[in-house]
């Protein structure tokens, strides 16, 4: 028995790399791309270390060029997750004694991978199969997945290592349980390090778990298995499934031994999970832990004395990259009246510029949304726009899907701030900015404040310290995520733990040990080295 206690240096952040032309990054990128654009892969569910495939073949496409098929992937349902199930609990004793060094070896064995060889494999697949520039890709498929490995693994020990006092004649300590049954992990199309993250964040802690990846974004997860497995992953601990989100859902939801759910998603979607444990919390053996993630209406809100420029760049960036399809994507502005009309022509200009295309075309700063149903939902909130006299279209508003699911960068004005556009999440480069007096600032933050039922993200733009104090206090509970003079999106892990409350989910901050103690039960253990012989207590003697 090895009964050695390694001590892990606490990580850093990976190195983003900048596949600028002649790099060697570029080069293996662009290899990577041109192999996986004219092959189709072909694979199902992966269930106890074996491919399961089944009866309903859904072709992967790019978005950004919806005729190429990357592959297929046989899709099943309900069958398929009972399976899933039912390894994952036939895996569950022996991995949750598995010592914890093992557990860690695995996942630092995957990040070191993910580092090497498989960073284009992944980048390209998450280039293609869901249209991010390689520069979205980099931060998301290759910097952010190995953060979220490595910090796990030191957050991990830092849990462990939270232990009791013990006085003298004492042992305390705490034994950290995995949680009592499977845990299922549905994630969602936008990030593939999300993706990957709510599988393994609860293995790494000793649970098995069932996946049940985004179907329109399976190509991804597909090399994440094959990575994983090559880390050492034992067969059963993490197991995909691939098929229809109802099916499986159900028949994860409905199981005794659901232990705890992992999610990503939308608001409607994450309802339905909540109702569906709340009606089946009798038939299971222990309560259900759930995590969840929603989404946002995200906001700026700038002051008088904002910088102009800074405001700009953080409007752009945070409305429009990845096609406005993050949770945390910039979705309204407010500003003062007296800043707007030289801040409108400054966005209107450099939306002109923006170029949008195939992401395999590293000069376009966007793509294409990620299917017809994102495209049909987005496209209707611009005819909304236009139908309605309170809205000012003035840049972008186009939409095309004869290549592929194109969505121009769309700029918008309104005279009213709790209309649709400013109220309901569109996920997609939709920005609308509302332009308040410059007198109201406090009642600016009030309106900012209450216009929205998420709580995710958020950011003020000001040089007046008075200004930032007010607007931290108000918008206390209006993002999880806060942001000073800096866009509201890009979290790092370990630097912005991610999450919000209200409706934007339960706040659990991925990217922390916060999000890793949800996935054990502790038990504390009480130890007399010398227990007392006799019943009675002093106090009953008489004098």
């Amino acid at each position: 028995m090895d009964d050695s206690m390694p001590r892990f240096r606490r990580p850093a952040n990976e190195p983003v790399l900048a596949y600028a032309p002649g790099s060697p990054e570029r080069a293996q990128l662009k290899a990577a791309l041109a192999r996986m654009r004219n092959e189709q892969v072909e694979f199902g569910s992966r269930i106890a270390g074996a491919e399961v495939r089944g009866e309903q073949p859904l072709e992967l496409v790019c978005p950004h060029e919806h005729r190429r098929v990357l592959g297929r992937c046989h899709m099943g349902g309900a069958r398929e997750t009972l399976q899933a199930i039912e390894a994952a609990l036939a895996a569950r004793q022996r991995w949750a004694a598995t010592p914890w060094q093992e557990r860690a070896a695995i996942f630092l064995r995957a990040a070191e991978l993910l580092a090497g060889a498989y960073r284009p494999v992944l980048n390209a697949a998450t280039m293609l199969n869901q249209s991010k520039t390689a520069h979205q890709a980099e931060i998301d498929s290759a910097c952010e997945l190995i953060d979220f490995w490595r910090f796990n693994v030191w957050y991990m020990t830092q849990i462990y290592a939270e232990q009791p006092s013990s006085p003298p004649g004492v042992i305390n300590r705490l034994d950290y349980r995995p949680l009592e049954g499977f845990v299922f992990a549905v994630s969602p199309f936008n990030f593939t390090s999300i993706q990957a993250n709510l599988p393994t964040a609860p293995a790494l802690m000793g649970n098995t778990v069932v996946w049940k990846p985004a179907p329109n974004a399976m190509l991804a997860p597909y090399y994440i298995m094959r990575l994983l497995e090559e880390a050492g992953l034992p067969p059963g601990v993490i197991n995909m499934v691939a098929g229809d989100p109802a099916a499986a859902g159900e028949a994860a939801l409905s199981h005794p031994e659901l232990a705890g759910v992992h999610f990503t998603g939308s608001v409607s979607t994450f309802r339905r999970i909540w109702k569906a444990v709340g009606a089946n919390i009798e038939r299971y053996r222990s309560v259900p832990r759930v995590v969840a993630e929603t989404g946002g209406k995200d906001f700026i809100i700038a002051h008088p004395s904002a910088d102009l420029q800074a405001l700009h760049t953080a409007i752009i960036r945070g409305g429009y990259e990845y096609q406005g399809q993050k949770c945390s994507a910039v979705s309204r502005v407010y500003v003062p009246r007296s800043l707007w009309p030289e801040l409108r022509e400054r966005l209107v200009a450099t939306i002109g510029e923006i170029r949008m295309g195939d992401v395999t075309d590293f000069t376009n700063f966007m793509g294409a949304v990620i299917d017809a149903r994102a495209f049909a939902k987005i496209r209707g909130y611009l005819e909304h726009a236009r139908s309605q006299s309170c809205y000012r279209v003035l840049a972008g508003g186009g939409a095309d899907d004869r290549i592929g699911w194109f969505v121009e960068p769309t700029l918008i004005e309104t005279t009213d701030p709790g209309g649709r556009l400013m109220c309901e999440e569109i996920f997609g480069p939709v920005v609308t900015v509302y332009a308040y007096e410059d007198t109201d600032w406090l009642g600016a933050l009030e309106l900012c404040e209450r216009t929205s039922p998420y709580g995710l993200t958020g950011a003020v733009f000001a040089r007046d310290r008075a200004a930032l104090q007010t607007a931290s206090a108000v918008l206390r509970y209006a993002a999880g995520n806060f942001y000073i003079n800096d866009k509201p999106t890009g979290a790092v892990v370990d630097q912005q733990p991610f999450g919000g409350a209200r409706h934007s989910g339960t706040d659990d901050k991925a990217g922390s040990a916060h999000n890793l103690r949800r996935w054990v039960i502790p038990r504390a253990i009480k130890e007399a080295l010398a227990p007392p012989l006799d019943w009675r207590y002093p106090f009953m003697q008489e004098a």
